[in-house]
């Protein structure tokens, strides 16, 4: 459901920004374990500041042969009452590619300022991946927001250089939504930096799923309590499910804030270096659960128990 007009007026007097985000424009993020690293390369355009993307570069070949698929594989359809209208920040992959078939190569694809720093080679158009977490390991495909069906992103997007064998963590979306730019405006503890005691949860937040927007409400109802109390409150460890969600949401270092919903990628432990996936998850898994009952132990001071 949309938010009102009023409220999203009042609510966007109150966090100091003139607007609010009325399309979440997400694109594909995959497992950086999945990555073949043989045929990417790191460099930033123009060699401007740190090596932070992950290149995937194309031939002219290549690049025609994504774009006519792009072009022919099946898009989720609209609603009823939803209208084809886009903002140019946040343009369907697919619906550039229609413009033109070069479209996509002097606009996201762009290969200027991008070279392979080994062999100074230059592609006819370049698929940037842009670090989603600190960690590194999770990649975000810049400018990949897309309609696309499920199946049909995992197989177009596969033919992608490097992304043969690629693990989405999350595959892309264009929907209506409202949510805020929570980095600059909440805190750990979910409450607006410029108005203390003012707190937002849910899936305004940028968190996407039910049990993660209702998660959101419930540590932002924990955090009030404690406050109204005058009792010490810290936010879950980040290596909790819970943690890693509000870690995202106030330390996310992307340019762009976009929606996030739970996924191994947002976590960070000594176990995310073990090179067995299953192993790997089972032991963040294990080592989130005992986390975060020794944090909620710490709460039954102050949360009444359930009669």
């Amino acid at each position: 459901p949309l938010t009102s007009p009023k409220l999203s007026e009042q609510i966007s007097e109150l966090i100091g920004q003139n607007y609010l985000y009325f399309y979440d424009a997400l694109s594909p993020i995959v497992n950086a374990d999945s990555i073949n690293y043989e045929k990417v390369f790191f460099a930033s355009r123009y060699d401007k500041g740190d090596a932070d993307y992950l290149n995937c570069p194309m031939n002219e070949e290549q690049y025609h042969s994504f774009v006519r698929e792009l072009k022919n594989a099946e898009k989720v359809q609209f609603a009823s009452f939803e209208k084809p209208v886009y903002f140019e920040g946040c343009m369907p992959i697919e619906v550039l590619a229609e413009r033109g078939d070069r479209t996509l190569a002097f606009g996201p694809l762009k290969p200027v300022g991008l070279s392979n720093p080994e062999t100074g080679e230059k592609a006819f158009a370049v698929v940037q991946l842009r670090k989603e977490n600190r960690e590194s390991t999770a990649y975000n495909l810049v400018g990949f927001q897309t309609k696309l069906t499920y199946p049909e992103q995992k197989r177009v997007f596969s033919m992608i250089p490097g992304l043969e064998n690629a693990e989405f963590f999350r595959l892309g979306a264009i929907h209506r939504n409202t949510y805020i730019n929570s980095p600059s405006l909440l805190t750990g503890e979910l409450e607006l930096k410029s108005k203390p005691g003012c707190y937002f949860a849910g899936q305004i937040t940028g968190v996407e799923g039910y049990v993660e927007s209702s998660a959101m409400g419930l540590l932002a109802a924990v955090s009030a309590v404690a406050k109204i109390t005058g009792r010490p409150y810290s936010p879950p460890p980040v290596d909790t499910a819970l943690g890693a969600l509000i870690n995202y949401l106030v330390n996310s270092k992307s340019k762009g804030f976009q929606p996030m919903n739970i996924n191994f990628g947002l976590f960070w432990s000594e176990d995310m270096k073990i090179r067995d996936k299953k192993i790997r998850n089972q032991k963040i898994a294990m080592n989130a659960i005992a986390k975060i009952n020794e944090w909620k132990n710490g709460l039954k001071n102050f949360i009444p128990a359930h009669s």
